[in-house]
């Protein structure tokens, strides 16, 4: 049984429980999330968000990159896990090609959240003035930087990002100006550490770091990384949780323990 699971007083976390997390210094745990039954499993553990993210593109549907996913796929894929949860927050994804324009991202935004559930969207990269609009209809707003899996093709690998000054500086500024047009929260993605760590401090919304280091203010992963059921190989700045486990259960737990206390990442999770 969950810790609430009689409690019919337990509440959606909002934008705002989060954004006071950050002031409290109290770490924010994410994982990914596409299904009802993971869904609850991860709420029941206390994990504070669930991403309905792309990545479901290759850890559900086999492709290679994020790329093929459709607008309809996540639409799909939120519904289902806001469906069974109770107190995590929900994010999801607007897939490649989604966000082309203000109008197109809006339209979209709409759908994950009114059709999804979702009660906020993430999008990839500096896109001030889409993240400006979707702000001005009252979208809630995930901003992403340093790697960008739906850039692959431009980036030409999935390697670290930010690592010559020039390309930090550039993070921290786009950091900036993304919070300035209306973000709620921004994740950082394989970004180094002492980067991750300033933007973290530099920004008032909270900064969700996957392969960037133990200070930003939370930590998201792919939930079937951490459970070491992936069919890709799992990324260095993953950790199988499953080890040390008797249950998925107890792993999830043993992940949102680990991000409160600081024990992940460690410096072999990060760069």
């Amino acid at each position: 049984m969950s810790h609430y699971a009689s409690d019919s007083t337990v509440k959606a976390l909002t934008v705002n429980d989060l954004a006071a997390m950050k002031q409290r210094n109290e770490k924010i745990t994410c994982l990914t999330a596409y299904d009802a039954s993971f869904s609850v499993l991860i709420d029941k553990a206390g994990i504070d968000m669930m991403l309905v993210g792309d990545s479901l593109g290759m850890v559900v549907q086999g492709h290679d990159t994020t790329l093929p996913v459709t607008i309809n796929d996540m639409v799909y894929h939120a519904r289902c896990v806001s469906n069974a949860r109770r107190r995590a927050f929900v994010i999801a994804d607007l897939p490649f090609m989604s966000y082309t324009t203000p109008v197109v991202a809006a339209q979209n935004a709409a759908r994950l959240m009114q059709i999804g559930g979702a009660q906020m969207v993430k999008l990839e990269g500096p896109r001030f003035e889409i993240v400006s609009f979707l702000a001005g209809q009252g979208i809630p707003v995930c901003g992403h930087l340093g790697l960008l899996p739906q850039m692959i093709n431009q980036l030409g690998g999935y390697k670290v990002q930010g690592k010559e000054p020039a390309d930090a500086a550039r993070i921290i500024a786009d950091a900036r100006q993304l919070q300035e047009a209306g973000a709620g929260m921004l994740v950082l993605e394989c970004v180094p550490a002492a980067l991750a760590k300033e933007i973290s401090g530099q920004l008032s919304i909270p900064v969700i770091g996957i392969g960037a280091g133990v200070d930003c203010d939370g930590q998201v992963l792919v939930l079937y990384d951490m459970l070491d059921i992936g069919i890709i190989k799992r990324p260095r700045f993953s950790r199988n949780f499953m080890l040390d486990a008797e249950s998925i259960e107890a792993a999830i737990h043993a992940y949102h323990k680990a991000v409160k206390l600081l024990q992940f990442p460690s410096s072999e999770h990060s760069f």
